[in-house]
C-alpha cells in the first residue's frame, strides 16, 4: 500500500491522536453513519470539519448540527437552497456541487472517511490524497477505476490510505505481524450473498426485495445487489490488488456464511493468520479511526461457542460469473475496470427498477465490456472518459436507466 505505511514491519507514522479534525464523505449512509456513531461516542478526541451527502438535506442538516461541523455540502447543486434554508440559524456553512466536494476535501482535514457511492467519490477522494493527511478509504470504487492514479497520489504525497471495507482491513491487520513478500496468498472472504444455494433457474426469478436483504450485513440497496451477485467481491479483488501488490494470482477468494473471518492471509511458512469479528461496519470503522491505536467498540463480542462452527466453500463462477469478469478484467488493468464497474452500476440501478431480471446484470457488464480495450489512464479524466462511455452503452442495453 504506497504511500500509507511500510508493509515491511510496519514502519508508520501517525498524526496526532487528539483532536483531530475529521471530514465524513458520504455522511449520511451507512458508512458515513457509522463513523459518525464512533465520532459521537468519543465527542472529545475529535472535531468534525466538513459532512456531505448526494441528496438526502434533511439527514444532512440533521447530522451536521448534531456533530458542529464546520461544513455540509450537498452534491446535488440545485438542493443548495434547501440545505441554507435547513442549517438557518445555525453555525454550519452550506455548499453544493462536485466542486464544492472537492473544495471540501481539500480542507485538510486529519482524518477523511471516503464513502461515497460510485465514481461520484474519485475526484474528492483523490484531493483528500493530495492534502497528504490520513484517508479511510470505503470507497471502492475509486480503486477499482482509479487505483494506479490513487496509489501514485498518495506516495507522492505521503498520504496514508487505510482501508475500511471489513475484508481490507482484516488483511492490513493480519499483516501487521509480517511482510507481504512473505506471504503466500490472501484469501477475501465472501458471505456468498443470500441466493449461494439457487439454481440458475430460481435467480432468474429473484426479486429486488430479495436482493437487498443481506443475511448477515445491514447495508445500501447497491451494495447489498452486488453483494447478491458477488460482484462486491470481484470488486474487492481489483482493490486488494492495488492495495496489497502480492499479484491478483495470489489472492483467492473463499465463501464463509457466517462472515466471521472477514480475510486471511497465508505465509510462505505454512501459518495463517485470520481477522475474525463481529459482522457490524463499526469495528473496521473504528480501527482505521483510531489506528494506530484501538478504541473501545459498541458491537457485542463474538461468542464462538454459541457461533459454534465455521463453514467454507469455494465459490461457483458459473451462477455468479461476476467474480470470472471481475479477475479477467483485473489482470487486463488500464479503464477496463472503470468500464466494469459502471455499466455494473447501471445495471444495478436497472434490476433495481424492475427493468431487467437478476441475471442480467452480469451478463449487461459482460456485454458492455466486450466493446471496449483498457486503455492506462493518464489522469483521472480518462477514467471519467471511460465511465462515462460504458454507462451510456449499458443503459442502450437497460433501458436508459440513470445511475
Amino acid at each position: 500500500m504506497a504511500g500509507a505505511f511500510e508493509l515491511g514491519g510496519y514502519g508508520m507514522t501517525a498524526h496526532n491522536r487528539a483532536a483531530r479534525t475529521i471530514s465524513v464523505f458520504g455522511a449520511t449512509g451507512s458508512v458515513g453513519r457509522s463513523t459518525l456513531d464512533l465520532i459521537g461516542r468519543n465527542a472529545g478526541d475529535y472535531e468534525v470539519l466538513a459532512l456531505t451527502a448526494n441528496s438526502d438535506v434533511a439527514a444532512l442538516a440533521s447530522l451536521a448540527r448534531e456533530h458542529k461541523a464546520r461544513l455540509a455540502v450537498i452534491a446535488d447543486e440545485s438542493l443548495y437552497a434547501d440545505l441554507r434554508d435547513a442549517l438557518s440559524g445555525s453555525d454550519v456553512e452550506a455548499a453544493a456541487g462536485e466542486d464544492a466536494l472537492v473544495d471540501a476535501a481539500s480542507l485538510g482535514a486529519d482524518w477523511t472517511m471516503a464513502a461515497i457511492v460510485g465514481c461520484a467519490g474519485l475526484k474528492p477522494t483523490l484531493a483528500a490524497l493530495e492534502q497528504g493527511r490520513t484517508v479511510a478509504l470505503a470507497n471502492k470504487e475509486s480503486l477499482v477505476s482509479a487505483g494506479g492514479l490513487m496509489m501514485q497520489a498518495a506516495a507522492r504525497h505521503g498520504a496514508v490510505l487505510l482501508p475500511v471495507d471489513s475484508e481490507h482491513n482484516a488483511i492490513f491487520q493480519c499483516l501487521a505481524g509480517g511482510r507481504l513478500e512473505e506471504a503466500r496468498r490472501i484469501i477475501l472472504t465472501a458471505s456468498g450473498g443470500p441466493f449461494r444455494r439457487h439454481s440458475l433457474e430460481e435467480m432468474r426469478a429473484i426479486t429486488p426485495e430479495e436482493a437487498v436483504r443481506h443475511p448477515n450485513w445491514s447495508m445500501g440497496a447497491k451494495i447489498s445487489v452486488d453483494s447478491a451477485t458477488m460482484m462486491n467481491k470481484g470488486l474487492e479483488l481489483i482493490e486488494a490488488g492495488h492495495l496489497f501488490p502480492i499479484g491478483l494470482g495470489k489472492i483467492e477468494i473463499l465463501v464463509h456464511p457466517q462472515s466471521v473471518i472477514h480475510s486471511m492471509v497465508e505465509y510462505r511458512d505454512g501459518s495463517m493468520l485470520a481477522q475474525l469479528g463481529p459482522p457490524d461496519m463499526r469495528v473496521p470503522i473504528a480501527h482505521a479511526l483510531a489506528w494506530p491505536h484501538r478504541m473501545d467498540g459498541p458491537s457485542d463480542p463474538l461468542d464462538l461457542a454459541a457461533i459454534a462452527k465455521l463453514d467454507f466453500e469455494a465459490p461457483d463462477e458459473v451462477r455468479f460469473p461476476a467474480l470470472r469478469i471481475a479477475r479477467q478484467v483485473g489482470e487486463a488493468g488500464g479503464t477496463l475496470p472503470a468500464v466494469m464497474n459502471a455499466a455494473n452500476e447501471v445495471a444495478v440501478a436497472a434490476f433495481l427498477a424492475r427493468q431487467i431480471g437478476f441475471l442480467d446484470i452480469s451478463a449487461i457488464v459482460e456485454r458492455v465490456l466486450s466493446g471496449y480495450n483498457g486503455l492506462t489512464p493518464t489522469g483521472i479524466d480518462d477514467v471519467l472518459e471511460a465511465d462515462h462511455l460504458a454507462r451510456e452503452a449499458a443503459r442502450q442495453l437497460t433501458g436508459r436507466v440513470k445511475a
